[in-house]
């Protein structure tokens, strides 16, 4: 049986991929059409219904729970992994005189700073609409409406350039915004870590509901498979790997892995479960998604 896969090029989900796709586990009779895509375009796949299996974010999921289901394996959740805003110090030209301290560089005074007003009317390129780090922004800053969608890779670019004022970068931006002279206003991941005491679910891999139920719990037996082999093997795949990295330092590809790919990624388990719910119902509580009808989780 062939089915259609879509995930992102980034290191999280090409590790967890590799022994799947290329068959170094037993995957009973499944094969895979690949779509190597950022996680807006996956999201609009999925709200499509393109793909049988897609990785997206859990903001997206939340509009597409009539679609599709969420596998118990694959997920990228975590602590200290969040979305960050960024941006080009030092930039004063809206914060007045008594705050222009923070935007010397990372001084670590943000907290001392009310950002509200600063935020709201400054110009945001965020990675998608429907990413889990618009979301988070939009918790944190619901008066920010002055927006422009820009695809992951470039947010530091637009920041340089001062097409943009901030920018909310995701994946392994975290690690590379520092070299280029940017600074970070805010770490989002942070904000929510704070604020609930629970992981961050930022994007998980779901199955199609067309799909026949023991199929989707098929798909699920063998991912978690590859994602156990690859935990495994770490290095197994890293020609793979690198190839889809732009460019990045092994170094830097690992890092991105080892602080995406983790304990939730092998199986959600009860604090999984428990962070991916209360993110619904603060999105729902605070009118950014629509109410959720089914169950969303596959082994339910």
């Amino acid at each position: 049986m062939k089915l259609t896969l879509g995930f992102s090029p980034c290191p999280n989900d090409t590790f967890i991929f590799d022994a799947l796709i290329h068959h170094k586990i037993d995957t009973e009779g499944l094969e895979f059409e690949v779509f190597y895509d950022d996680v807006e375009t996956l999201n609009q796949k999925a709200f499509r219904g393109e793909l049988d299996i897609t990785k997206l974010s859990y903001h997206a999921f939340a509009y597409v729970t009539d679609k599709y289901v969420l596998l118990d394996s694959g997920s990228a959740l975590g602590f200290g992994v969040g979305p960050m805003l960024i941006f080009n110090p030092p930039i004063t030209r809206f914060v007045n005189d008594e705050d222009k301290e923070i935007f010397k560089g990372e001084s670590g005074t943000s907290e001392k700073v009310d950002l509200v007003p600063i935020v709201s009317k400054s110009k945001i390129g965020i990675p998608g609409k429907y990413t889990t780090a618009n979301f988070l922004l939009s918790l944190a800053f619901p008066e920010a409406n002055n927006k422009t969608e820009i695809v992951f890779s470039e947010i530091e670019n637009s920041v340089l350039n001062g097409t943009i004022d901030f920018g909310l970068i995701i994946h392994e931006n975290r690690f590379t915004y520092k070299d280029r002279g940017l600074a970070k206003l805010i770490d989002l991941g942070d904000y929510w870590e704070k604020r609930t005491g629970c992981a961050i679910p930022l994007g998980g891999i779901v199955a199609n509901r067309n799909l026949p139920l023991d199929v989707q719990h098929k798909i699920n037996r063998v991912l978690r498979k590859s994602v156990e082999f690859a935990f495994a093997n770490p290095k197994s795949g890293l020609e793979f790997i690198r190839k889809h990295a732009q460019e990045m330092s092994e170094e830097v590809m690992y890092k991105h892995i080892e602080l995406y790919v983790n304990r939730y990624s092998v199986e959600l388990g009860e604090e999984g479960r428990k962070a991916i719910n209360l993110m619904f119902d603060t999105a729902l509580e605070k009118g950014i998604i629509p109410e959720v009808k089914q169950g969303i989780f596959l082994t339910d």
